[in-house]
Formats: structure tokens, C-alpha cells, sequence
């Protein structure tokens, strides 16, 4: 039981790391450098953590930009506002998200300047036999350890195998409908967690939209600690990568 749960650890906090911490922090928000061998080592390791909830770093990044550009209006790609329930607006999400990554949609050249693209690998990292062999992966994996009479454990496959919708329809929804607020802005973002321990910063979505270029997406209050952000100054410090902004962890006491 205990590899299972392990196992469901490791699709839900590493795949978020990379799409937090490479589609969201750098191909949406360029909050810091990375030379072109470590962009390209980057995709990569998103397909490996994320398996087959790969996201195209380019469409999740152009986007994200149109979501900061158009917030909670009617070319927002994904706002409760405009959408009946959290089902619609996530189906809303990926069609647009799909027309973006496969350029069958028009996009202003401001939202995808600089985005990072590997399109060679995004098709594959994307396509069919791709996520048919990481299900297949996973499907033996619950098959193999998931210890006779716990059959129960096999209700955590398909939200291994949906984990990407899964984040974005708690941000998307979740942050725009719960939660409290730091700062006015002219949106419905709104910080879902006090202490962020599920979503690696990410639900600190108000300080975000208020503060897009920083890489702290928590620290406006003593509680609010970004767990990302931390491994970001981290991988700058030792080189890995480098960030245009350094920020304290706690920008201002209550």
C-alpha cells in the first residue's frame, strides 16, 4: 500500500513541480535563464515526471499569458465567470490550449515572444503513443503493487492518469472562487491555501496576479510560504539556473 501511495506522491508533487516551475515560472513568466542544453533537459524531465499529463510548454505558456492579459473576461481561455461549472471551463481550457500548441489558432505576437519551443519533441511528448505507453506504465504499475485485497487503491489511477486537469482545474476554478484576498485587483484571483503545502506556491493566486514577474508567488503574510520558490533559489545558487528577480521569502511582516 505504502508504494502506492508513494507512487501517487510522486505523480502529484513532481509533475506540478516541473509545469510550476518550467511551463508556468519560465515559459509564461521568463522569471529566469536557462542555457539551451538545460531548456531542452527541462522538456524532457517535464515528460518524465508529468507522463501522459504532458503539456506542451509553448501552448501552456502562450496561454497563461492571455489568462494575465484577459482575466475573467470573455477571452479569458479558462474563468468561472464565464463558465457554467468547473467541467466546461476545463473542456474550454483544453481546446484552446490544443489550438494554440497545434497553430490552428491566430495568436498576437506579444503572448508567444520568447515562449521556449521544441516542437519536434512537444509532438511526441503530446501525441498518441506517448501517453498510451505511460498509461500502459501506470496500469502495471497499480497492477504490480497494489497488494491483494486493497483493491480500493486502484480509485488513485485515474487521477495519476488526469493529474494535469486535475492542478489546473484547482487553480483555474478553485483560486478564482475560494479563498482570500492580498491585493484589489481586477479579477476574482484569490489565495486558496494560507500554507501552500499541496500545490507547491501555486494557490497563492492573488499575490500572483497581482505581482506577475515574481518568482515569490507567496510570502505577503508570515504563513504564506512558496515551497518552489525556495527550490528555485536553490538551483540559482548552485548554478542550475539564473533568476532575473531574487526576493526575500517574506516580503513585508503583518
Amino acid at each position: 500500500m505504502a508504494i502506492i501511495f508513494a507512487f501517487f506522491l510522486f505523480t502529484w508533487y513532481g509533475g506540478l513541480m516541473f509545469q510550476s516551475g518550467f511551463h508556468h515560472r519560465y515559459a509564461a513568466h521568463a522569471q529566469y535563464e536557462l542555457t539551451p542544453f538545460k531548456e531542452k533537459l527541462m522538456f524532457v524531465l517535464s515528460w518524465i515526471f508529468m507522463g501522459p499529463n504532458y503539456l506542451s510548454p509553448y501552448g501552456y505558456g502562450v496561454m497563461h499569458r492571455e489568462h494575465h492579459a484577459f482575466p475573467d473576461t470573455e477571452k479569458d481561455p479558462h474563468s468561472p465567470k464565464y463558465d457554467k461549472n468547473v467541467f466546461n471551463m476545463m473542456w474550454k481550457t483544453k481546446v484552446h490550449y490544443s489550438a494554440i500548441s497545434n497553430e490552428t489558432l491566430q495568436v498576437e505576437e506579444r503572448f508567444t515572444k520568447g515562449v521556449p519551443r521544441w516542437d519536434a519533441f512537444d509532438k511526441f511528448g503530446r501525441g498518441w503513443f506517448s501517453r498510451l505507453m505511460w498509461g500502459v506504465l501506470y496500469v502495471w504499475f497499480f497492477y504490480t503493487f497494489v497488494p491483494e485485497g486493497q483493491a480500493w487503491l486502484w480509485a488513485l489511477l485515474p487521477l495519476t492518469l488526469f493529474m494535469a486537469p486535475i492542478h489546473g482545474a484547482i487553480i483555474n476554478w478553485g483560486a478564482h472562487v475560494y479563498g482570500y484576498t492580498n491585493f484589489k485587483v481586477n479579477d476574482t484571483s484569490k489565495n486558496l491555501l494560507p500554507f501552500d503545502f499541496l500545490m507547491w506556491g501555486e494557490s497563492y493566486h492573488n499575490n500572483h496576479h497581482k505581482l506577475g514577474g515574481s518568482p515569490n508567488f507567496g510570502g505577503q503574510r508570515w504563513h504564506e510560504i512558496d515551497p518552489l520558490y525556495l527550490v528555485m533559489l536553490f538551483a540559482h545558487k548552485v548554478g542550475f539556473i539564473k533568476l532575473k528577480r531574487v526576493e526575500p521569502i517574506f516580503k513585508k511582516k503583518d
